[in-house]
């Protein structure tokens, strides 16, 4: 399964393509795993380490199915959870924000600081043009200052 979703990386397919490839590729090895596991199951000692594992499957295979029927959808979670991860490591630090209003101004600098690295922006770039152009930035436009939508001052005069 993972080999097809490397092809489809490397061969830098868009949606319709990939759900295409997942329908030719994917569907019959998952069809085949799901239909190997419903004939084996029974066979296996239901206490096992593997018919516990089979029995999880079975149970979500509508939703372990779920990734065909959309080529942007994931194969898996990895790529949030290495972006949430950060957070997940100084969750106990920030029991000791100092107050609640101190957590939620950390949440938020979390958040856009986790926008930059998505977007490839480099942070403290970022921070120091926006606080510069904050005080004149006329309020109805200020989602021009988030880091995805973000323009470096040179970009901008272009």
């Amino acid at each position: 399964m993972y080999a097809i979703e490397r092809q489809a990386r490397e061969q830098e397919l868009d949606a319709d393509a990939i759900y295409a490839l997942r329908q030719k590729e994917a569907r019959p090895v998952l069809e085949g795993l799901f239909t190997w596991m419903d004939e084996e199951s029974p066979n296996l000692p239901p206490s096992s380490p593997v018919a516990k594992a089979m029995g999880y499957m079975l149970k979500r295979k509508a939703r372990m199915m779920h990734y065909l029927s959309d080529g942007r959808l994931l194969i898996d979670t990895n790529s949030t959870e290495n972006l949430i991860r950060p957070i997940a490591v100084g969750r106990r630090n920030y029991l000791f924000a100092g107050s609640h209003e101190g957590a939620q101004t950390a949440a938020i600098f979390y958040s856009l600081f986790a926008c930059c690295k998505l977007n490839e922006v480099d942070p403290v770039e970022w921070l120091e043009d926006v606080m510069i152009r904050l005080p004149d930035h006329p309020v109805n436009r200020i989602e021009e200052l988030l880091p995805h939508l973000w323009k470096k001052a040179e970009d901008r005069k272009m």
